[in-house]
């Protein structure tokens, strides 16, 4: 066999490498396993909602979709809009737009593929119109959180206000209202993410300080941060006991509410002032944990009633 035909044989494989190589890259910069802190609660809302309305496996589909474009929107285009930064920072400056595996101009485009999929993907939920009409502003609050670091110390709450918007959106999109439940949820979604984003903020203390960049720490200090994450998250397992009263979810969910207490003290004691070693441990292992298991929990109290 000549070499001219080898090299035919073998491009396929090479070229299905490459779109693989790139499929990962554009994973890891949206950081697409982080979906888990949000999806959950979104299908736990669903849960809830098809108790009072019809399931359809169009509402299911267009969760996913949306859960899935509109988070990747909002978080490629945090990486555009702060690629200097990123740069700048030593603990950042490894990422995808400052070393150049990824151009601009390619993550702009997949910004607009995702903000199109996203609002396409709200027509599942028709004859409901809601999902649409309210698609716009949606995705107008969660890319405005990329620049929130410039200025308000509190842009901790801008984010977990975004991923609050999950529960609230899904509850809507099935049934065409709100009530309790979902409000109730997406408070516990915004005070375990405010929370936990201030004690992943602490990483960058020194480095927001001069850049001039705004949180908790930064103002504060990381000690002051550490105690306002930890009334956060006891405002947390405030609303869980509210919605778990509210929502009539039995002995299963009060228990699972002990267990997420339990971790998010676990994650308290993971992270020191002086030491913030494990702050990655606390951030995604432990909140994926309490995440996943709040839908496992709440889907068994949902089927157990």
């Amino acid at each position: 066999m000549m070499p001219s035909e080898i090299s035919e044989r073998w491009r396929p494989i090479a070229a299905l490498r490459r779109a693989m190589t790139s499929v990962r890259q554009f994973l890891e910069l949206v950081r697409f396993s982080h979906t888990v802190f949000a999806l959950p609660f979104a299908l736990l809302s669903a849960l809830l909602a098809w108790q009072r309305t019809p399931f359809r496996w169009r509402d299911l589909a267009g969760i996913l979709l949306c859960m899935v474009f509109a988070r990747s929107a909002a978080m490629a285009f945090n990486r555009l809009v702060d690629r200097e930064f990123d740069a700048r920072n030593p603990r950042t400056r490894d990422r995808h737009l400052p070393r150049g595996r990824i151009g601009v101009r390619t993550v702009t485009v997949l910004v607009a593929v995702c903000c199109v999929g996203f609002v396409a993907s709200t027509l599942l939920f028709w004859p409901n119109r809601w999902p649409l009409y309210l698609s716009g502003p949606v995705l107008a609050f969660l890319l405005a959180y990329s620049y929130a670091k410039r200025f308000t110390t509190w842009c901790h709450y801008w984010l977990s206000a975004a991923l609050m918007l999950s529960p609230i959106a899904a509850w809507i999109a099935i049934t065409g209202g709100l009530d309790w439940p979902p409000v109730l949820l997406g408070l516990v979604v915004c005070f375990w993410v405010g929370g936990f984003d201030i004690i992943y903020a602490c990483q960058d203390y020194e480095f927001d300080r001069r850049a001039g960049l705004c949180s908790v720490p930064a103002r504060w200090g990381i000690p002051t941060a550490l105690r306002i994450a930890f009334v956060s998250h006891l405002c947390t397992l405030a609303a869980l006991v509210a919605l778990w009263w509210v929502a009539d979810l039995g002995p299963v969910f009060a228990a699972g509410i002990v267990l997420i207490a339990a971790l998010l003290l676990y994650e308290h004691r993971l992270v020191r002032p002086h030491d913030l070693t494990r702050v990655n441990v606390a951030f995604f292992h432990v909140n994926a944990a309490i995440s996943l298991g709040l839908l496992v929990v709440g889907g068994l109290s949902v089927l157990l009633k």
